[in-house]
């Protein structure tokens, strides 16, 4: 497993939300860049980056940033945030983006998810976030009916194999992340998923590998990074260790 540290970007800072919320902001970095230099100096071997201001107006709005930090620092970024058409995709593939990350309008518009996987391959992820296990849309503004397994299975057999599960009423809580959801999501899968929401401290990161989950490929860490409740680099150690990859 990996440590992903997240850099959301809106209005060109790198800053924090609660729970999804863009009411409840903090900002961390006047420049995305330096938060995604600190992160892998200190040991990050891969960043997600969400643009947020894309994830609320339906395109993407930092692209600049995302170039400079892929050009710059010398691990792989994946993106999310606005890419709902094909122009998004390829403007966010040229900007240096190694994955792409995309939301409901892969469940929503079949020729969109059929023409990007067949582009992008692997390449391409879909980001599945839940408020009590039900899907949320458009950036997090939006609440649906939708069961996020039941939605999962539908995107397995349309060809998607890489996922993020995200537990929306834990972001930006560091109250622990969603143990049950992520077994849940994780039963069944036929590929692999990244958790994002709720870690706080390293025994979360613990608790996550302790799943066993072979299909938890990683997880995102954010505002516990951001407030120093532990470093990147240890975090990385102890997910080595519990996978024994170190």
């Amino acid at each position: 497993m990996i440590l992903l540290p997240a850099i959301d970007i809106l209005d060109g800072k790198a800053v924090r939300l609660v729970r999804g919320d863009f009411a409840q902001q903090t900002t961390y970095d006047s420049d995305p860049l330096e938060a995604a230099r600190r992160w892998v100096d200190d040991g990050a071997r891969t960043l997600h980056i969400v643009d947020l201001d894309g994830a609320r107006s339906g395109t993407p709005a930092n692209l600049t940033h995302v170039e400079r930090i892929a050009r710059t620092l010398e691990v792989p970024v994946q993106l999310g945030g606005g890419l709902r058409t094909p122009a998004a995709l390829e403007a966010a593939a040229l900007s240096g983006a190694a994955r792409l990350i995309v939301g409901t309008a892969a469940l929503h518009d079949a020729e969109f998810l059929e023409a990007a996987l067949e582009r992008y391959g692997e390449r391409l992820v879909v980001s599945l976030d839940a408020r009590g296990g039900l899907l949320a849309a458009a950036g997090w503004t939006e609440d649906t009916a939708l069961q996020v397994t039941s939605v999962r299975e539908q995107l397995q057999r349309r060809g998607v194999s890489r996922f993020v599960f995200s537990s929306i009423e834990r972001d930006g809580m560091l109250s622990g992340p969603d143990i049950d959801g992520a077994r849940a999501f994780a039963d069944g899968l036929q590929g692999s998923f990244v958790y994002s929401g709720g870690i706080g401290a390293l025994a979360d990161l613990q608790a996550l590998a302790e799943l066993r989950a072979p299909r938890l490929e990683g997880v995102i860490v954010g505002k516990a990074i951001y407030e120093r409740r532990f470093g990147v680099g240890e975090a990385q150690q102890l997910l080595d260790a519990a996978s024994g990859g170190g």
